[in-house]
């Protein structure tokens, strides 16, 4: 008998730890850079593979990295962070981008998501809940800060109205949600994560998750806020 089989070998004991969080940084300002590097630096489950000043070197570093999540600046030189998303969502789709910025403007906020954002945070958030964020957007969360998210719903009724005034009427049926899916779109449309959505319907967080990739598998798109923009389009959604 191998006496070894039967004893602690450190390849039996040895779990299996998850892959740390690929993480690149894309900011303009190097002191805010380096205040973002030295917060993410501390968390041993994420990994900082890069950084860039533009949004060209984001594309360039990017490639080079393939990380997970993207932290980026909207009002950069040579190319916007709206543009760098267009072309990151382009060359590495499963990353997740965040943008990080101090623009609260309506329009910005519009095009990030329509961009393929999968955030929006103003830099007013706190350093210590930057980790947080990256660990949510990682997951599969959709983040937008509480104060953004009326103005995105009014953006997005605003382009409701507009794509009715210009385009005839389809015959397309919308797609059927049932009333808890609705309820749990509603929430999400208020910038709500998971966890919120699970108190607030009393329900399990799991349960939002499953109520979540229905919805979308419904509306056929990949992140909830095109989910938003699709509900609001047809109508499955209204504003108070």
């Amino acid at each position: 008998m191998d006496r070894n089989a039967g004893e602690g070998s450190t390849e039996d004991d040895t779990r299996q730890e998850p892959e740390p969080i690929r993480t690149l940084i894309v900011d303009d300002h190097a002191l805010f850079r380096r205040g973002l590097e030295m917060v993410l630096a501390a968390e041993p489950d994420i990994e900082l593979v890069g950084e860039a000043s533009d949004g060209q070197e984001a594309v360039l570093r990017a490639g080079e990295s393939l990380p997970d999540v993207i932290l980026m600046d909207i009002r950069m030189p040579r190319s916007s962070g709206i543009e760098a998303c267009r072309a990151l969502k382009e060359l590495v789709p499963s990353a997740k981008i965040v943008m990080l910025t101090i623009s609260d403007e309506e329009e910005d906020l519009f095009e990030a998501i329509r961009a393929g954002a999968s955030g929006y945070l103003l830099k007013d958030i706190p350093l210590d809940e930057v980790a947080d964020t990256v660990r949510a957007v990682n997951g599969g969360q959709s983040l937008i800060n509480p104060s953004m998210a009326g103005k995105l719903l009014t953006e997005f009724a605003a382009l409701a109205r507009r794509e009715q005034e210009e385009e005839p009427p389809q015959q397309v049926p919308a797609p059927r949600l049932t009333e808890r899916e609705i309820q749990v779109l509603r929430l999400v449309a208020r910038g709500m994560n998971n966890r919120d959505i699970a108190k607030e319907l009393f329900i399990s967080e799991n349960t939002v998750k499953n109520h979540v990739r229905n919805i979308l598998e419904k509306l056929q798109i990949h992140s909830r806020m095109e989910a938003v923009m699709v509900a609001v389009r047809e109508k499955l959604i209204e504003f108070g």
